[in-house]
């Protein structure tokens, strides 16, 4: 039987989920000719979901992110941590 502990890692896990939401968003953003980056920065900055389409469901996906979240995932990619 194997003596190895499992490692837990939510954090990893929490922030794949979250980039894979964000590229979901970010394409479809795209897809109805959007500037991704303007409309994620007025969702944060307002927290009016309408600022992210509902093509391909990205303003359900990007909703299932908390707003803090979503800076604190942004701030660690920016920081390099």
């Amino acid at each position: 039987m194997d003596q190895h502990t499992a490692v837990f890692s939510p954090q990893k896990e929490e922030s794949k989920r979250v980039k894979e939401i964000m590229e979901q968003v970010v394409a479809a953003l795209k897809d109805k000719g959007y500037e991704p980056i303007s409309q994620i920065i007025g969702y944060i900055l307002s927290g009016d979901p309408t600022y992210i389409t509902s093509h391909n469901n990205a303003r359900a996906l990007i909703c299932k992110i908390e707003r803090d979240e979503l800076l604190e995932e942004m701030i660690k990619k920016y920081l390099d941590i």
